[in-house]
């Protein structure tokens, strides 16, 4: 057990005790238990005192941000738990704090620290749901504000907002909100532009439909079936099914220009594990729903065209904008619907037999393509060996339709960083709007190797224009 200083002995251990039940504050009148209100140390010192809070210790400490915490600026921290960290960790397929890249680690912690003292007793606080944004020590923005319960809630009314699970701390350097979860910034959705109101779309449906059965059921059709049926235990076992679609392409018929394309299925009933769902074209055109059986199934093989993950919702959407951009013509096409290899989820979606739930879906997005994309900005960027730089549109900016509808695909990510939005590392492929530039959204880190590096960009919009790829170059000093 750590060592308590004299003084604060009872309120770190009541403080502990909010933490380990994981019960939300219910009011900002933390229960100081007789004392001032103050916690009579600073931050760090209260940090290193805390048994909740062992690992956001052990992670300032790997990457020397000490004094960040016990600096007599004044501040706002924003203090994840043990458990917030454990999730991290397992989520980014890290087995410890020590496998997290040091500018990654401290890009993370960089962002939970606000500029300037954020109190939720604060008059400019007093309205609820009202979410005001401020500077972090990574440059990016985070939204705090409470809602009419009068919890704390970080970022607010954007992608990704958290309940603060303990509030108003106040050590001599600042103040202190205690979160369950790592904390990042997503761009706002109430910011995002009306899209182009000349875009249209397209819908069309399976000519066939079923699933098929694995095991001692390998040679029965469920073509009459409302339902299809996918689950994956060993692959082609008893238990084991896969929903097979056929659709013709030339179906769509609507003037214009296919910027994307989605597959929509109801969903009857999911298991929502959170694994993979994993959708998979095959080269067979030829089959009916009327006699397909796992026995006579052209059978999946190689990378799947896209995947999802489980979740309870009504409606799975997987983007196969790749795949009919990569076809070399109008065609009929045959998808395959298959869970994580083992993962033993069951999930059921309707067929366009089913008069309850809609019919599976392929939606293109048809834009006329007569808008003129421009590059209006591309300065490159400086950033510090082994530090953060986070885009904006002063040094990235593409015009001619609206921010939320100008796609960025990375052609080719940087070979001496990151390139992250939100908590995810992007990767070759990916794509970004110029929102997410504009929003402070995107931020490149630097690995800590090399003088210069560069991000590869493809851009166009709903509408159908493009830019061919062009270079963000970045010197790394």
């Amino acid at each position: 057990m750590k060592n308590l200083k004299t003084g604060y002995f009872l309120l770190i251990g009541i403080f502990s005790v909010l933490i380990t039940s994981c019960e939300i504050q219910e009011n900002f009148e933390y229960p100081y238990s007789g004392s001032t209100g103050n916690l009579g140390v600073n931050a760090w010192e209260f940090i290193q005192a805390n048994d909740s809070l062992v690992l956001l210790e052990a992670a300032i400490e790997r990457v020397g941000l000490e004094s960040s915490y016990s600096s007599m600026d004044a501040k706002t921290f924003i203090a994840p738990t043990n458990s917030a960290f454990e999730s991290y960790l397992a989520t980014n397929s890290y087995t410890s704090l020590e496998d997290v890249p040091l500018p990654i680690l401290k890009n993370t912690l960089n962002y939970h620290i606000v500029n300037e003292v954020v109190l939720f007793t604060d008059p400019e606080l007093a309205d609820s749901n009202n979410p005001i944004a401020y500077d972090t020590e990574n440059g990016q923005i985070m939204f705090l504000s409470h809602n009419t319960n009068y919890q704390g809630i970080v970022n607010q009314g954007t992608s990704m907002q958290w309940t603060i699970l303990t509030s108003n701390l106040v050590p001599t350097n600042g103040a202190i909100h205690v979160v369950p979860s790592i904390v990042f910034y997503s761009a706002p959705a109430a910011d995002l532009n009306v899209p182009d109101p000349s875009v249209k779309t397209d819908t069309i449906y399976p000519k066939h439909d079923t699933y098929i059965n694995g095991g001692s059921s390998s040679g029965v059709n469920y073509g009459r079936d409302i339902l299809m049926k996918v689950k994956n235990v060993t692959g082609n076992g008893d238990f084991d099914r896969k929903a097979y679609m056929m659709f013709d392409l030339n179906e769509f018929d609507t003037e214009g220009v296919i910027t994307d394309v989605r597959l929509d299925m109801a969903v009857k009933f999911t298991a929502a594990k959170g694994v993979s769902m994993n959708l998979f074209a095959v080269n067979d055109t030829l089959w009916n729903e009327s006699s397909l059986t796992f026995d006579n199934a052209t059978l999946p093989t190689g990378d799947p065209v896209t995947s999802i993950t489980t979740t309870k919702i009504s409606t799975f959407a997987f983007d196969v904008t790749d795949f009919f951009n990569s076809l070399p013509k109008r065609q009929s096409v045959s998808f395959v619907l298959d869970g994580q290899p083992g993962s033993d989820e069951t999930d059921e979606f309707a067929t366009k037999e089913n008069t309850s739930l809609n019919a599976p879906m392929l939606i293109a997005t048809i834009a006329s393509g007569n808008n003129v994309l421009n590059l209006e900005t591309n300065t490159g960027f400086t950033v510090a060996s082994g530090e953060t730089f986070v885009l904006n549109s002063e040094v990235l900016e593409v015009t001619g339709a609206s921010a939320a509808d100008i796609i960025f695909t990375l052609e080719q990510g940087p070979q001496n960083g990151w390139l992250i939005r939100g908590a995810d590392i992007l990767k070759t492929g990916d794509r970004l709007t110029q929102q997410d530039v504009n929003a402070k959204n995107l931020v490149y880190i630097s690995n800590g190797t090399g003088t210069e590096d560069s991000l590869v960009l493809s851009a166009r919009d709903r509408a159908g224009s493009s830019l061919d790829s062009f270079s963000v170059d970045i010197t790394i000093q």
